[in-house]
């Protein structure tokens, strides 16, 4: 019964799936439908986002369970941007990028300190209990805080996931860079896994509208505590193994890269 509940409580936002047609149209427009293969990847990045946000995921993470909020954050900040971005194509990127003002703002904010700066700040800072519950408390700041993460994750995915190739971390650089933010995630997760239940207070006691609270605590047995384990074992565990599997992808880029190839054969011949 709780599965065809949650079904019947996608959520169509007018604002979201405004911004949403508005990313598909305008993307559309940009590329004039080429490349494919490109297209099928940022769409699916769009597809995530619009799970994210219009799914039941976004009621039961503002309404009932701590961990339905952290798989939302994760989608929002390792998932859909590394797909829209790496789903850019190169040619209309250049072209954009050509423009003073965006590669100005491009060159500053691609710097891997103050990316990753940016991302790790944001995603600390929303959650520090009073923050966190101001945002759960008002809609406008909850969507805002939304909006910061998915714009501090395409800072910092950018240097790793842009299409101009030139301008990629290189794979080492990249390797510290993702390690780093990983580590960051993994420390707040685990604070969040074994802190007392409590510090988001709207979870102890939630209002029922979707009256599936009682199935949720009873019949799933998840309490305010295991609910906050959860979410905090969703940030430390899942998300560091996305890190892990992009720093796999990224290796694997870097070792069929031309450059490579060329260097490891200079190197069997000397």
């Amino acid at each position: 019964m709780t599965f065809w509940v949650l079904l019947n409580h996608w959520d169509f936002q007018p604002t979201v799936v405004a911004g949403c047609l508005l990313l598909a149209g305008g993307y559309l427009a940009w590329v004039r439908f080429k490349p494919q293969r490109r297209a099928v990847v940022f769409f699916s990045g769009l597809g995530m986002l619009v799970v994210a946000l219009l799914s039941p995921i976004d009621g039961l993470g503002d309404t009932y369970l701590f961990s339905a909020h952290m798989i939302q954050h994760l989608l929002l900040l390792l998932i859909c941007p590394p797909l829209m971005i790496a789903g850019l194509p190169e040619k209309a990127t250049r072209r954009l990028l050509e423009q003073p003002n965006f590669k100005r703002v491009e060159r500053w904010l691609s710097r891997p300190a103050i990316a990753l700066l940016i991302v790790v700040g944001v995603v600390w800072i929303w959650h520090f209990p009073a923050f966190y519950n101001f945002a759960l408390a008002h809609e406008s700041v909850h969507a805002f805080q939304h909006l910061t993460f998915l714009v501090s994750a395409t800072i910092f995915w950018w240097p790793v996931f842009t299409p101009l190739e030139e301008q990629r971390m290189a794979a080492p650089s990249v390797l510290l860079y993702i390690f780093l933010a990983c580590l960051a995630d993994a420390i707040l997760g685990i604070i969040l896994t074994f802190v007392p239940a409590g510090l988001y207070p709207m979870y102890l006691h939630p209002e029922d509208p979707w009256n599936i609270l009682a199935i949720l605590r009873n019949n799933w047995g998840i309490t305010p505590q295991v609910d906050q384990q959860l979410g905090g074992l969703v940030m430390w565990v899942p998300g560091s193994l996305i890190y892990l599997t992009i720093i796999l992808g990224c290796l694997l880029r870097w070792f069929n890269s031309p450059e490579t190839e060329t260097l490891v054969s200079t190197s069997e011949l000397s």
